[in-house]
């Protein structure tokens, strides 16, 4: 069980490092972050935004046991060799801790607002792949050997493919509900994928998909861990779920049925239908940083539930 945090919704790195510090200590698997540089909604989003790899490094030396990364980082923001260097080096500052969570990027205006290109889907798709490839490739590299690739948006030649991660290899996760090309992309580079903010039925789907995509070059699909995004707001009574279903703007009955929301024999009642499902691995999307109450709650009375 992990916790996700949204921080550029309005959070520095000390209210992420608080955080990081009560997941650590109430039994937690990992704390990951989103990799956004604009606020969402109409919120103001102070202080502003921070950098997800910059944050990570510094958790990494600031926590002990936690399986850090993204979900996801946007292959639109680092050229990939850059983004190899920086994950790798974040991996060896956390002793071989470190997950990293790749996407196509989708945030328009935040690519706007600090001048970050934004070409149209087909590319970025492309480009995601180009990235996994050459991310995953430079890390695979044997020591003393180099790295080149020709591609249509990226090209290296004679990489000495350095620094390495201390893992090998080192977690890489995709998601998504694109029917054909997250599913192959998956099939070829990941070790998780991830259906965020989905019903349990369309998540078993998109499992299936990826089940077929490794079938189909060969790939055991069982050598993958299929994950879940859900928000969280769990409450002892209907006037705590108010409250907090009211931070995030949203009606208490619509999170009990979209989210992970409720007391907690509902919540567990919840994850017991998305492990039915085949969700074996669940991120809890937790928004108010200061209620580090609501992790307690969960760790008191659902982690132990869990085994």
């Amino acid at each position: 069980m992990r916790v996700f945090l949204e921080p550029q919704q309005g959070a520095g790195y000390q209210q992420q490092l608080d955080v990081a510090l009560a997941t650590e200590s109430l039994g937690f698997d990992g704390l990951f972050r989103s990799d956004h540089f604009l606020v969402m909604g109409d919120r103001d989003g102070l202080p502003g935004p921070t950098d997800a790899w910059v944050t990570l490094a510094g958790l990494a030396r600031e926590t002990s046991r936690l399986r850090l990364g993204t979900l996801v980082s946007s292959a639109t923001f680092r050229a990939p060799g850059v983004l190899a260097i920086q994950v790798a080096q974040v991996d060896a500052m956390s002793g071989g801790r470190i997950e990293l969570g790749l996407g196509a990027g989708w945030f328009e205006a935040e690519h706007r607002a600090y001048g970050i290109p934004f070409p149209p889907v087909g590319e970025r798709f492309d480009r995601l792949e180009e990235q996994l490839e050459i991310v995953t490739g430079l890390w695979s590299t044997p020591v003393g050997k180099t790295f080149s690739h020709v591609g249509t948006h990226y090209q290296l030649t004679d990489s000495p493919a350095l620094p390495k991660p201390v893992q090998s290899p080192v977690p890489v996760i995709v998601g998504g509900g694109g029917p054909r090309r997250t599913p192959a992309l998956a099939a070829r580079f990941a070790t998780e994928f991830n259906a965020a903010f989905t019903s349990a039925e369309d998540a078993a789907a998109r499992f299936g998909r990826v089940r077929e995509a490794c079938t189909a070059i060969g790939r055991d699909p069982a050598e993958l861990t299929y994950s879940a995004a859900l928000v969280l707001a769990i409450a002892r009574d209907d006037a705590e779920l108010a409250r907090r279903a009211a931070f995030l703007g949203r009606d208490p009955q619509e999170l009990r049925e979209n989210g992970l929301a409720g007391t907690p024999d509902e919540v567990r009642a919840t994850i017991e239908t998305y492990a039915r499902a085949g969700v074996q691995r669940l991120y809890l999307q937790f928004q108010d940083l200061d209620d580090l109450d609501q992790l307690e709650l969960f760790a008191a009375e659902v982690l132990p539930a869990l085994g």
